[in-house]
């Protein structure tokens, strides 16, 4: 039996790659998340930036308890099965009138990641609307399997390479998909989707959490994941620890290692060894 999803909904999201909203926890507990990022960046005097906006749940105990959130984990059971590795963490941070946006593209490009059995949790901070650059998906383009894609590196693009698909997208087809904060939307690897700036006063927040079930491996590296729920007899991946406290050594240790195998995969073909801030 399913653990939150109706066999509608889990029907839809494999019919169109992609299922929003759903809620997953109240505004006010989605407020405190925002809260949370804040008051690390007022510490810092800077929006988050560079390795730190990914793999974030190995450095912040808030992070890490969103990556384990039941109500989260019971959704994305539904759609991928019990066995579940939070593969990574990716904030997407557009800034108040921010000219910041994300291409068409699929998240498949350059994960190395096979099967395509992926699924991403987008995590609403704040309200998500057509001002402020909502997700814009193609229902059911991951049924059409991977298209090419051309790295523009673009400065505003917030994308690691500022990949983009090279052929021609009927934007006729998109679906916008408005958020209130504390609501989610899941996604597919191959699902081609991207958004707009942010036109309006205030930042547009969110979490994407990228889970894999465990039959899932990496063609590029030994890389490196965490077991959320159930069990793993592949051991494709080694295992990230959970942080005991936020920004400990053993936490920035263990994030400095996983995000070094991410970017090497991630980059390959290039000369980066980082994520661009």
């Amino acid at each position: 039996m399913p653990k939150l999803l109706t066999p509608s909904q889990i029907e839809a999201c494999k019919r169109d790659g992609y299922l929003a909203p759903v809620r997953v926890m109240s505004a006010a507990d989605a407020h405190q998340c925002r809260v949370a990022l804040e008051t690390h960046e007022a510490k810092t005097g800077q929006p988050l930036q560079g390795n730190w906006r990914h793999k974030t749940h190995l450095l912040f105990t808030w992070a890490d308890a969103l990556v384990h959130h039941p109500v989260i984990l019971d959704a994305v059971e539904d759609v991928i099965g019990p066995d579940i590795l939070c593969w990574t963490t990716n904030f997407f941070i557009k800034e108040a009138n921010s000219p910041g946006f994300v291409s068409w593209h699929q998240d498949s490009t350059y994960w190395g990641l096979e099967p395509d059995d992926v699924i991403t949790a987008w995590i609403a901070f704040t309200e998500v609307t057509p001002e402020n650059g909502y997700m814009q998906v193609i229902p059911g383009s991951h049924k059409i399997d991977q298209l090419p894609h051309v790295d523009t590196f673009h400065k505003d693009n917030l994308l690691s390479r500022g990949q983009e698909i090279a052929v021609e997208v009927d934007k006729t087809k998109a679906v916008g998909l408005a958020l209130h904060a504390g609501e989610m939307s899941l996604h597919h690897i191959k699902l081609v989707h991207g958004s707009d700036a942010n036109r309006t006063a205030d930042r547009r927040i969110g979490l994407a959490i990228r889970y894999i079930p465990t039959t899932v491996r990496q063609t590029k590296v030994r890389d490196a994941a965490m077991l959320v729920r159930g069990t793993d007899k592949h051991r494709h991946f080694d295992y990230e620890p959970r942080p005991k406290a936020d920004l400990d050594e053993a936490a920035l240790e263990a994030h400095a290692d996983s995000v070094a195998r991410q970017v090497k995969a991630l980059y390959s073909g290039t000369e980066k060894t980082a994520f661009r801030a």
